[in-house]
């Protein structure tokens, strides 16, 4: 019996080193599907096992204990009435990180590797030889391996899970152990180091199990390690040594820029050279010999106070831009042309010095005893103050009684002639010195703007990927980080589970620093000429873009399937749930629910008898609005009415809970021959198209507007053609056609003249844009335009485009050219055999109050002709 035991603890322990996983629970239940009807004493070792079933069994267990580990967590942050149905993943919507306990850290630092695709690649496809797995014995190893694991596990939720954030407690785990701490925050820097160094371990047994010491095809050494040349004088010769560096460490204090940071580091003091006019570091200079792809900058905005014995936060301002030209002045291969501009840098410094400081005399007022004051004033000053500007309530005056300074007792108009001659002549040429001096400050700031901004040395750019932004003080705060989405070319912002939509401008407020106690501590730039880095996933065979669950390995996909599978039957649980304690704690308020129906029923149709004005439509703010107006049958508004008050989401005290029970009931007692719910649907389907014609239109004007053109006809000719199809059914049912009909046909014009433009310069590439929005855009708007009851206003649209297509007929233009013309123009001129499919538009938001408030700010834009933006 004890060596059953010792060898089943000898199996679970070698299950742990090889799958990552720690939970004995789950190693046990995994375990028991893969050795059915086997005794666990007759195995010594994993070599029975077939590592690939017992890992994909364990994946859906591990699957299992995170649905049940997330639903755990939620309710104890939020309450058991928190429900699943407010965690579930949008659409196109990156996955946040749950904090778990001060680990705000962790997810800035992995959500910027993860949305790094060449980064997500390694990991997702990590793999281990069993060899290799065999040969595992060191502690560090053991737990390299089990964090890559626990670190696939976690990316592949990231990349297919349905839920809105997902939990990274088993990864953080391991770091916590190795941190030795649960509760204090980590630093951002102290943690991505050991990280980095992990994965490099890691990744070295996949890439030379044989050899840990040769690191040359270490992808993570690839990625995120370079090197640089260390130069020193010593004895009059110059001593270099080549070192490599991951993360780099960069000074605030003292620096204004990143430039300014990374000159402060590349050099260390000046002194003359023997034999050379240049110059180099008394202690030492330092040039970048090789770039990692991936180059991440460590901002250090720490100091130690010595007097109060603790770490204080550098709040300091300190600029970055979005791309860096690291050949500029870095690079060792640069060196001869980099110490030259240097020098020139240092004389145009020290020529602006000059010249400031003699601008300052001239603007200065001078400060004289003897001069006198023009205001009357008479405070006694110092040698080294200024003279101070007269100010009304403050300054000190002389009492009347005390003589003011000496003065002539009559002057002759000779003499005031003379005087005023002379001040004239010396302001004239005081404002002349003053306008040269102001000159030729603007002439040095432009060469020293211009000073490394060479073309020759602009070939290597870095673009920034991420910055990981700090908020509080030394000893607490919170991170969070700006990521590039390189796809969708916009920034977004992860804090722990919210993921939005940024801007360039609110990651500069938080990120520069010296606003608030919110800065960057680490930035990170990409090799913007390597598009590997940044390249998605495609298929071998096909060459398309594989994305979500497709991205993934066939065993993680698995995995996230499962995960998946359990918040479905989480959210079905919790429905469940819900409706049972609303049929527990059912007690009918009759009278109570029909003073409710009645008094929504009338305002409603209040609302209703509103009349419409351009800035505001009452059938965007109910449903029944709309019926009321367009005179729907009695039954089809009150059964709306119950599904109303119905509704779960409005049940916020008992009263309300009281109603929608009584709801719920009478919408049970309607039997099949009280309601045709056919034409119950079509009421609602009418209003539902309603809405999505007052989302395109709106969408058409805001486009319009911000000057996308193209995206706006597409909008504004769906509006167009659902609205006819309402307007066919009642006149209230859609919307005021001649406001779409203008601004397609703005947008119409527009459109051809530009295509129009492109399709004159007989560029290649301008002609076939031309073409594309000629077919794609222009034809099938008119084709539409021409089956309907067409305008006059329309038919002189369509005319015009048709002339001016026609008029190129007799150009002269390159055959080819002229074939594409012949091509589309016969579509022009005849739109009456063709099938016309218009490009379905991208979804848009279509809730009464967005539209209410969209409604309301663009017109107020089209009646002020100037563009409000609607967030």
């Amino acid at each position: 019996m004890f060596a059953c035991l010792f060898q089943s603890q000898t199996l679970f322990n070698q299950l742990r080193e090889i799958t990552g996983i720690q939970d004995l629970q789950v190693l046990q239940s995994a375990l028991n599907v893969c050795l059915v009807q086997q005794h666990l004493s007759m195995y010594s070792g994993v070599d029975c096992l077939t590592y690939s079933c017992f890992y994909s069994r364990a994946l859906e267990v591990s699957a299992e204990e995170n649905a049940a580990c997330m639903k755990r967590k939620r309710c104890e942050g939020s309450g058991e009435s928190c429900s699943p149905a407010d965690w579930i993943r949008q659409e196109d919507c990156p996955v946040g990180i749950r904090n778990v306990g001060n680990t705000c850290w962790f997810s800035a630092v992995i959500q910027s590797l993860f949305h790094l695709p060449v980064f997500r690649r390694l990991v997702l496809n990590y793999c281990l030889s069993e060899r290799v797995l065999e040969k595992c014995k060191s502690h560090s190893e053991k737990r390299n391996i089990a964090f890559m694991q626990e670190l696939r596990c976690l990316f592949a939720l990231m990349v297919g899970s349905n839920r809105r954030f997902v939990d990274p407690s088993a990864a953080v785990e391991l770091l916590r152990d190795a941190f030795r701490t649960s509760e204090a925050q980590q630093d951002v820097s102290e943690f991505t180091h050991k990280l980095l160094d992990w994965l490099e371990d890691a990744f070295q047994l996949a890439a030379n199990g044989n050899n840990p010491e040769d690191k040359q095809n270490n992808p993570m050494v690839q990625l995120f390690y370079g090197t640089f040349v260390a130069e020193r004088l010593h004895e009059e010769k110059i001593v270099s040594n080549i070192e490599q560096f991951g993360q780099y460490p960069l000074q605030v204090n003292g620096f204004n820029n990143l430039d300014e940071c990374l000159e402060g580091a590349m050099v260390e003091g000046e002194i003359e050279l023997l034999h050379s006019d240049q110059t180099m570091s008394s202690g030492q200079e330092r040039w970048f010999s090789k770039l990692p792809p991936v180059l991440t900058f460590e901002l250090s905005r720490f100091e130690f106070n010595q007097s109060l014995g603790r770490p204080e936060k550098i709040h300091k301002k300190l600029e970055f831009p979005q791309v860096i030209y690291m050949d500029s002045r870095y690079l060792h291969k640069n060196v001869d042309q980099t110490h030259g501009r240097r020098g020139g840098v240092k004389r145009l410094k020290d020529q602006l010095t000059v010249l400031q400081q003699k601008l300052e005399g001239y603007v200065q007022k001078p400060n004289s005893d003897d001069a006198g004051s023009s205001d009357g004033s008479d405070c006694p000053q110092t040698a080294t103050q200024r003279t101070p500007i007269h100010k009304p309530f403050t300054q000190c005056r002389p009492p009347i009684e005390v003589p003011l300074q000496p003065a002539p007792h009559s002057v002759t108009e000779e003499e005031l002639y003379f005087v005023r001659s002379c001040l004239q002549r010396w302001r004239a040429e005081v404002e002349n010195t003053i306008n040269e001096l102001k000159a030729s400050i603007d002439k040095v700031s432009q060469a020293l703007e211009g000073m490394y901004s060479d073309n020759s040395l602009c070939q290597v750019p870095y673009r920034l990927h991420a910055v990981l932004v700090h908020e509080g003080q030394a000893s607490a705060g919170h991170y969070w980080a700006y990521i590039y989405d390189h796809a969708n070319k916009r920034w977004l912002k992860y804090n722990d589970v919210m993921v939005t939509e940024s801007t360039w401008e609110e990651l500069v407020r938080d990120s520069y620093g010296g606003m608030t106690n919110a800065s960057a501590y680490c930035l990170m730039y990409i090799n913007d000429k390597l598009p590997y880095l940044i390249a998605e996933d495609t298929d071998n065979e096909t060459g398309q873009v594989l994305k979500g669950m497709d991205s993934l390995p066939s065993i993680l996909r698995r995995y996230v399937r499962e995960d998946n599978r359990w918040f479905q039957q989480e959210l079905r649980e919790w429905e469940e749930q819900f409706c049972q304690a609303q049929r527990e704690e059912a007690q009918v308020q009759t009278h109570t629910e029909k003073a409710a129906f009645h008094e929504e029923y009338s305002r409603l149709y209040e609302l209703s008898q509103e009349e419409t004005t351009p800035q505001q439509d009452p059938r965007l703010q109910h449903v029944l609005v709309y019926f009321f107006q367009n005179q729907a049958p009695n039954r089809v508004i009150e059964r709306t009415l119950l599904e109303q008050f119905a509704d779960r989401n409005l049940s916020f005290d008992d009263r309300a809970i009281s109603i929608m029970r009584e709801a719920r009931s009478k919408i049970r007692l309607i039997k099949p021959e009280d309601m045709d719910m056919d034409e119950y649907l079509q009421w609602h389907d009418d209003y539902s198209m309603f809405k999505t014609v007052f989302a395109y239109l709106l969408a058409g004007l805001e486009l319009y507007q911000n000057g996308k053109i193209r995206e706006a006809l597409n909008y504004l000719a769906h509006a167009h053609q659902d609205n006819s199809v309402l307007l066919r059914k009642g006149e209230k049912k859609g919307v005021d056609q001649s406001l779409i009909a203008l601004y397609r046909r703005k947008c119409l014009k527009e459109l051809n003249e530009n295509a129009a433009t492109l399709f004159k310069s007989q560029d290649e590439n301008d002609v076939a844009e031309a073409v594309t929005i000629m077919n794609e855009c222009i034809i099938p708007c008119m084709h539409l335009m021409v089956r309907d009851s067409v305008s006059q206003e329309d038919l002189d649209v369509i005319e015009l485009i048709r002339s001016c297509w026609c008029s190129y007929l007799g150009q002269d233009m390159d055959d080819s050219v002229q074939e594409k013309l012949s091509e589309f123009l016969p579509r022009v001129l005849d739109c009456s055999a063709e099938m016309v499919v218009l490009k379905e538009p991208p979804k848009v938001r279509n809730s009464p109050h967005d539209l209410c408030s969209r409604l309301t700010a663009v017109m107020k834009s089209i009646h002020s002709t100037s563009v409000v933006t609607v967030k």
